[in-house]
């Protein structure tokens, strides 16, 4: 029987929907980080060139700009689960594809990118309807806690994913890589498809696809200041400090050590994730978000300039841990922020509007980290980087004085049908 304390730690996953999609997440997301720290060392392999490396982030970049509007305003309107059956069916149709051109020989680095911006179109639509159903998935007082347990789950596979990696390396071919993450997207569409949803949370929602609703969902985050704030300052630390994108140089030139190496090194930030993640679980709620958010931004920015000076392996990977760590505070204040200040029909929107500052700033930092790479070398490119993500710091503060004392003080929670449709019983009733 479940002890009490891990009744509170893990108390989202007590429902069943909401713990179907966590572990399908678990695999899937295991084979995509797999995917994306492969397609890294594989451009390397091609090119050994840090702008090359950066073009992977610009492909991935010029989707969400296109299509994650639009794709906010689709979770809005139609079925979110029947819209993530098709998204992630796509992107397994793709990986596989990614994975026959490689066994084949035809792996160039334009056949890459645009697998890699055909994937991130595919996201473009499936990360709003994804996050836009977990609410209904738990009641709103579990909701930080679902969100914290989506954060684990990421990064737990952040940290499996890069290991295998480079063990496939070492003993196997890229490709097989590509082939593994076709054939985790499955789990995704099991989950979904066993998923026993109230009608509520099935129906098609209000509105239409227009322009009209993509503008709504600007409109809305441009009047809400606190939702605002917390995309632009993950925006610009993202964007300047996104050291992961030169990992592969970094461990070549500088630490030199091979594929095995690297894929420890690429998984030490996710590690740092599940641990910091982990402690958050244990609170019920996490007090003065606002300042908790933005000293865990400058934590990042300083633990990436630490990490740009390093020389050695071990000191690498402590620098890469505190980045994670921090950056997993920040995310998820950010999420639970969002999701408290949005209404259910804008949820999707308020979304795709996050999408082009959440993927849009690392991509976009990707490229920026490779232009500086090359011009200045790996080492200036990611130290600088930590140096911006401060100045981000500083400047949310001066321009969103509010955040500096935020602290959201949840209502009283009212009992909702989801409780007695989803919950399932414990033993005696309890």
């Amino acid at each position: 029987m479940m002890k009490a304390s891990q009744r509170t730690r893990f108390v989202a996953l007590q429902y069943r929907d909401f713990r179907l999609l966590w572990l399908g997440q678990l695999i899937s997301w295991i084979g995509s980080q797999m995917q994306a720290a492969a397609i890294l060392w594989h451009i390397s392999e091609l090119t050994e060139s840090p702008l090359a490396l950066g073009g992977v982030g610009a492909s991935r970049l010029i989707p969400v700009l296109l299509f994650s509007l639009m794709g906010g305003v689709v979770a809005d309107v139609v079925d979110r689960r029947r819209l993530m059956l098709l998204t992630q069916s796509i992107m397994a149709l793709l990986a596989g594809v990614l994975a026959i051109l490689t066994f084949s020989g035809w792996d160039r680095v334009w056949l890459i990118y645009l697998i890699s911006a055909l994937l991130a179109s595919a996201v473009a639509f499936d990360n709003p309807a994804r996050q836009a159903l977990i609410p209904a998935l738990v009641p709103r007082e579990h909701l930080s806690n679902a969100i914290s347990l989506n954060s684990i789950v990421l990064q737990i596979a952040s940290i499996v994913g890069p290991s295998l990696t480079g063990v496939v390396l070492s003993v196997s071919h890229v490709a097989v890589i590509y082939l593994i993450n076709a054939i985790s997207f499955f789990t995704v569409i099991v989950a979904l498809l066993r998923m026993n949803l109230p009608a509520y949370t099935t129906h098609s929602l209000r509105g239409e696809i227009s322009l009209q609703a993509m503008l709504e969902g600007l409109r809305f985050v441009r009047r809400s200041p606190m939702i605002l704030s917390t995309m632009l300052l993950d925006f610009f630390a993202t964007f300047f400090a996104s050291a992961e994108t030169l990992l592969p140089l970094f461990a070549k030139e500088i630490l030199h050590i091979g594929p095995k190496g690297y894929g420890l090194l690429y998984t030490a930030p996710a590690i740092g994730a599940v641990t910091t993640g982990a402690i958050l679980s244990l609170f019920g709620r996490i007090r003065k978000q606002g300042p908790l958010i933005l000293g865990s931004v400058a934590i990042y920015g300083l633990a990436t300039i630490a990490f740009g000076l390093s020389r050695t392996f071990a000191l690498s990977f402590i620098f890469l841990f505190l980045t994670g760590a921090a950056d997993t505070v920040s995310m998820v204040i950010r999420g639970t922020i969002r999701q408290l200040h949005t209404p259910d029909h804008l949820r999707g929107r308020m979304i795709s509007v996050n999408m082009i500052f959440f993927m849009g700033g690392p991509q976009l930092g990707e490229f920026e980290a490779g232009v500086v790479a090359q011009g200045f070398g790996v080492v200036f490119s990611i130290v600088s980087g930590g140096i911006g993500a401060i100045l981000a710091v500083i400047g949310i503060m001066i321009f969103f004085p509010a955040l500096r004392h935020y602290d959201y003080e949840p209502e009283p929670v009212i009992s909702t049908p989801l409780d007695s449709q989803q919950k399932e019983k414990e033993p005696n009733g309890r």
